[in-house]
C-alpha cells in the first residue's frame, strides 16, 4: 500500500489483501522484499471513531449487476466480517455492534423502494413500519405525515479504528510487517516496482494504491490522474436532552435519513456510545478541500451544512439539542457516480488501484480487499468488476495518460 499523506488514508484495503492471501495460501505475496506501507493515525480514524452504519446497501455499488456481497459463509455485512477474523483471536463485541438500520423516507421515495425491493431480493430480513408504527415504536423520532421508515435488521455499527487496530495485529501474526509514519516519496514502475518512503525504499512485483484523499499525488507521476473529489465532512455530535433516551441500550438504532428536511444530500445517525449523551448525526457530503489542510478554519459552506444538520435535528429529533456539541471532521474521496475504483493502472499492469470510496467504502473492505489481492496476483476476479473499471469514465482520455 502506499500513502502520501500524513493523515489515516484507507489502509485497511492493502492490508487486507496481503492478508487475505496469507489466509488462504498462508504467504504474504508482497513478502519478496516489500511490506504493506500504512500510516498510524495520531486521531482516531477519520477524525473520530468514525462508527460507519451497515447498510447492506448493494444498490450503491453496484445495482442489479454481480455486487460484492456477503457469498462467504455470511449474509449480511456483520457475518462478512466475522468470516474476515474467524482465523484470528477476536471478540465480535469490540470491533462491531448489531443495531438495525433505519431508513426514513417518503412512502413514494424512489431509493426508499430500490433499497427494499434489494434487501427482499436478496433475502435481508427487514419490516416496513408505516407513519403510525414508526412513531409507536420510535417515540422519539417525529416524521411529518406521508415519512415512512424501514428498519433492516441486520444492520450496525462497526467501530473502525479497533477492526483497524486487530485486523494489524492478525497481519503481524501472520508474519506480515506493518510500517507506521512512512510517507511515500515517489514509485517507480517496473520490474520490480520500487517505493520510496521518508525512511526507506522497498521493492515488490505488485503494488496495491489505496491512498485515499491522495490517490492522485502518487498516480499523477505515473501518468494517471482519475475523477476524484477530496471533501471535507462535519462529523457532529448532539446532546440528548434526556441522557439515554437515544442510546444502543435503548435499543435505538442506526438510521439513513433519505430526502428529509429539504436536504440535498442523506443525513445519517448513530446512537450515542462513543461519547456518552451525544448522538452522531451528520451529513453524507461535504465541502471541497486539500487533505493537507483539512483542519484548516471552518469555511462558510461547511458552516450551511451544520445549519442543514441543525433543522434536521430540531425537525426530526426534538430530544436531542439543536446545535451541535462536538464537530470533528474527516475526509471522503468521491467519484462521479460515487462507485468505488477497483482496477489496474491502464499502462502498468502491476500496479492495482483502490480508490474513491465516496464515504461508504469502509464497511466493505473484506470483499474490496480480496478483489484488490486477486487483481494484483492477476487471479479471475471473482466478482464483475465493470462498474469498478477506470475505463467506465469517458472524459478520461489519452491526455490523462
Amino acid at each position: 500500500m502506499a500513502d502520501a499523506g500524513r493523515a489515516v488514508c484507507p489502509s485497511l484495503l492493502s492490508c487486507y489483501s496481503n492478508w487475505w492471501n496469507s489466509l488462504t495460501e498462508n504467504s504474504l505475496h508482497h513478502n519478496r522484499g516489500f511490506s504493506p506501507v500504512t500510516e498510524k493515525p495520531t486521531r482516531p480514524w477519520g477524525g473520530t471513531f468514525h462508527y460507519l452504519f451497515l447498510l447492506l446497501d448493494l444498490a450503491k455499488v453496484g445495482g442489479r449487476q454481480s455486487v460484492p456481497n456477503a457469498q462467504h459463509s455470511a449474509d449480511n455485512i456483520l457475518g462478512l466480517w466475522s468470516f474476515t477474523f474467524s482465523r484470528v483471536h477476536w471478540q465480535p463485541s469490540l470491533t462491531s455492534r448489531q443495531t438495525g438500520l433505519l431508513l426514513l423516507g417518503m412512502k413514494e421515495n424512489p431509493e426508499l423502494k430500490t433499497i427494499q425491493a434489494t434487501l427482499s431480493r436478496h433475502g435481508v430480513e427487514h419490516q416496513y413500519l408505516p407513519s403510525e408504527e414508526l412513531k409507536q415504536r420510535f417515540p422519539n423520532i417525529q416524521l411529518a405525515r406521508g415519512e415512512v421508515g424501514l428498519l433492516d435488521k441486520s444492520g450496525g455499527v462497526l467501530y473502525a479504528d479497533k477492526a483497524l487496530r486487530v485486523l494489524q495485529d492478525a497481519i503481524r501474526q501472520l508474519g506480515g510487517i506493518v510500517h507506521d509514519g512512512e510517507k511515500v516519496m515517489e514509485i517507480k514502475p517496473g520490474l520490480p516496482i520500487v517505493v520510496k518512503t521518508t525512511s526507506s525504499s522497498y521493492q515488490a512485483r505488485s503494488l496495491i494504491i489505496t491512498a485515499g484523499p491522495w490517490t492522485n499525488r502518487l498516480l499523477r507521476p505515473l501518468g494517471l490522474e482519475l475523477p476524484l473529489q477530496t471533501l471535507r465532512i462535519n462529523v457532529c455530535y448532539w446532546k440528548e436532552k434526556a441522557p439515554g433516551s437515544y442510546s444502543v441500550s435503548q435499543a435505538f438504532p442506526c438510521f439513513l435519513g433519505l430526502g428529509l428536511s429539504l436536504a440535498p444530500h442523506h443525513i445519517y445517525g448513530l446512537p450515542s456510545r462513543e461519547y456518552p449523551g451525544l448522538v452522531k448525526v451528520c451529513y453524507h457530503h461535504g465541502n471541497n478541500a486539500d487533505p493537507e489542510e483539512r483542519d484548516c478554519p471552518t469555511a462558510f459552506a461547511d458552516i450551511q451544512d451544520v445549519h442543514i444538520l441543525s433543522r434536521f435535528v430540531r425537525d426530526l429529533l426534538p430530544d436531542l439539542e439543536p446545535e451541535p456539541a462536538i464537530m470533528e471532521h474527516c475526509m471522503y474521496t468521491n467519484t462521479p457516480d460515487e462507485h468505488f475504483i477497483l482496477d489496474r493502472h491502464p499502462k502498468y499492469d502491476n500496479i492495482v488501484i483502490g480508490a474513491g470510496f465516496s464515504g461508504h467504502g469502509f464497511k466493505l473492505s473484506p470483499i474490496v480487499g480480496k478483489i484488490l489481492y486477486e487483481l494484483s496476483m492477476k487471479l479471475t476476479p471473482s466478482y464483475d468488476l465493470t462498474p469498478f473499471r477506470i475505463s467506465r469514465f469517458p472524459s478520461l482520455g489519452k491526455a490523462h495518460l
